[in-house]
């Protein structure tokens, strides 16, 4: 029997597979049947460009297994790289066009090619508008489409955290955790703590790493600290800030470009946390008022019965 949507995931990370999944589970609420094929993990190579080249034959390789098995009315390629040699045409869901994040020498090929398959996709199914604004001209018809943030419990009030701050410290680099060390190094109080998600190290100077978490314990987490700091390069998107917002933690943050979700929720917030100097005492020592309540009400599009919503009455009869 023939399947509606065929979902190819490039799933290099977990928060892509995450999201894959999440996407999947909104269209079958809507009704329709989909499968999930996934490209096999690659080596790492040098460079992006080979990298890249990587996965996208690694996702062609399971696109055209999953179409000779499932037949589909639809095929969903969930990132750009994942439609760069696709074997069928289809939609293209992406958080950020290698036009945006892959400059110079590192999009070499990519760029060239994506513009053509953004350009003659049967439809592009960004996660944000900020996503859809990074995409070259002419490109194909849109539909935005979240990734679901929920919180993950109640409000904890500010006076019961007892953790002063966190950050997510997977990719480093791209995350400035360089930038968010020298800030906590500067404007920390004695027994002040940083948490470390993501990331392995050697605990000092009030930073503590706790490597890789379970979703859970991550998320308890974050109900317990007062402040969320971070310092990008660039941001793709920034579910770990959203998720950090909807957990009621303040958040603190360079305007970093790309399609930064969090960043416009951020500054309505308090413009005061999104300079390029940190501003982490700030947060700290003056937070404003009701700003975890205002943080949930911004966040509300985010939330699944909103994005379910958008699946049902505009993906889905888009893409059948």
């Amino acid at each position: 029997m023939a399947t509606d949507v065929l979902l190819v995931s490039l799933g290099a990370t977990h928060g892509l597979r995450e999201a894959d999944d999440q996407l999947a589970a909104s269209l079958r609420r809507a009704g329709a049947t989909v499968e999930i094929v996934r490209a096999a993990p690659v080596r790492e190579w040098r460079t992006y460009a080979l990298i890249e080249l990587a996965w996208a034959r690694s996702a062609r390789r399971a696109a055209a297994e999953g179409n000779a098995r499932f037949a589909p009315g639809a095929v969903l390629y969930s990132s750009t790289t994942a439609a760069l040699l696709a074997p069928v045409p289809g939609a293209i869901r992406f958080d950020a066009p290698a036009a945006g994040n892959r400059p110079g020498r590192h999009g070499i090929w990519q760029r060239p090619v994506e513009r053509r398959r953004l350009a003659t996709a049967r439809l592009l199914v960004p996660w944000s508008e900020g996503a859809l604004a990074e995409v070259p001209s002419p490109h194909a018809a849109a539909v935005i489409v979240p990734v679901a943030v929920e919180p993950s419990g109640p409000l904890v009030a500010p006076a019961q955290r007892d953790v002063a701050a966190i950050t997510y410290g997977a990719n480093p680099r791209k995350k400035g955790l360089d930038r968010v060390f020298a800030a906590w190094a500067a404007q920390r109080h004695e027994r002040e703590e940083l948490l470390v998600a993501g990331l392995e190290g050697r605990d000092g100077n009030g930073v503590r790493y706790l490597g890789s978490l379970p979703r859970e314990e991550y998320r308890a987490l974050l109900r317990r600290a007062r402040v969320f700091v971070t310092a990008p390069r660039r941001e793709d998107h920034g579910i770990a800030q959203l998720e950090a917002l909807a957990d009621g933690c303040v958040l603190v943050t360079t305007p970093a470009p790309g399609p930064y979700a969090a960043l416009p929720m951020a500054r309505a917030l308090d413009p005061r946390l999104t300079r390029e100097e940190l501003a982490v005492r700030t947060a700290l020592d003056d937070p404003l008022p009701g700003y975890a309540e205002r943080a949930r009400e911004l966040l509300a599009p985010l939330r699944s019965e909103a994005v379910d919503a958008t699946v049902r009455d505009a993906l889905l009869p888009r893409l059948l």
